[in-house]
């Protein structure tokens, strides 16, 4: 099987279209569709079906992707541990985690690691969704579940509660709430009981204590936890929030502090490939120590 060749039908399989994979490859149109089809050719099998909207693989050509890009993956992961000293971090590191915890967590620490590694060319890949680490979709994901996935490694990296907030302006306009009975008569955030949430138990404010129906009223409902907390900073109501969304916030603050949420365990994760990657390893210790600052309760683990 012709290298080249493989290269332009995963180009081609990745873009769904001839002038898309030229785009990218810097071939023309025309170049393009030779190389495909002189591989079905050779291989006597056609890769795509052909429609004026675009190109559609066939059961053959999704078998010979799906090997494609598996093989392109482990090619891109070798590229960048054979580009990285022992001793001096460097190289490209995709970082994924949910949209909350990076805006509100990680985000403002970054700087403090690319000082340290100005050699390390970080990209954040914040999603609610997990992205595939085997596939080199990112390199170490930050998730707020253990990850399924047995060829992958977990570090435990920080334990977090979940607690009741609001802002200053909402206290001082409709009182703090002496009681759980008494969020009856508040306004409350809340998480789509439809969408999948990024914790589990997201909603546990809406029912704790037995409410008169089943469970409370909200005054919003919104599919992401940092809109939940853009929505609690503009004092509209209260929340249940992951402790580190209110990190350095002090106009917004904690609702009955005897009342918690349920706990969220954090991980650190990443492939078997990246074990001995340099880049891998400070990473992990620059969080370990930013966690231990934040939160000393933790539990963070150096492991």
């Amino acid at each position: 099987m012709d290298w080249d060749k493989l290269r332009v039908f995963h180009a081609v399989a990745e873009a769904g279209s001839f002038t898309h994979a030229g785009e990218t490859l810097n071939l023309s149109q025309s170049a393009v569709s030779r190389q495909i089809s002189a591989l079905e050719e050779s291989l006597h099998v056609p890769l795509f079906h052909r429609h004026a909207r675009g190109l559609i693989l066939t059961e053959q050509g999704e078998l010979l992707y799906r090997t494609a890009r598996e093989v392109f993956a482990k090619l891109s992961m070798t590229e960048a541990m054979l580009s990285e000293s022992k001793e001096h971090p460097k190289g490209p590191l995709k970082v994924t985690t949910t949209i909350a915890l990076g805006s509100t967590w990680l985000t403002p620490r970054v700087k403090d690691f690319l000082s340290l590694y100005p050699d390390v060319q970080l990209t954040l890949l914040l999603d609610d969704n997990e992205l595939d680490l085997s596939m080199r979709e990112a390199d170490i994901a930050i998730r707020l579940s253990a990850p399924r996935q047995p060829d992958l490694i977990q570090r435990h990296l920080m334990t977090v509660r979940v607690h009741l907030y609001a802002h200053k302006s909402y206290i001082e306009k409709r009182g703090m709430p002496q009681s759980v009975a008494e969020l009856d008569q508040h306004d409350l955030i809340a998480y789509p009981n439809e969408a999948r949430a990024p914790v589990t138990n997201i909603n546990w404010a809406l029912h704790v204590g037995d409410p008169p129906g089943g469970e409370r009223h909200t005054a919003l409902r919104v599919n992401s936890l940092y809109a939940m907390f853009r929505a609690v900073q503009s004092g509209l109501g209260i929340a249940s929030l992951p402790d580190y969304v209110v990190d350095n916030q002090p106009d917004i603050v904690r609702i009955l502090p005897e009342v918690s949420g349920p706990r969220i365990d954090a991980y650190f994760v990443y492939a078997e490939e990246l074990r001995h990657s340099k880049r891998i390893a400070v990473f992990r210790d620059f969080l370990v120590k930013k966690v231990a600052e934040t939160f000393p309760s933790s539990h963070a683990s150096n492991a």
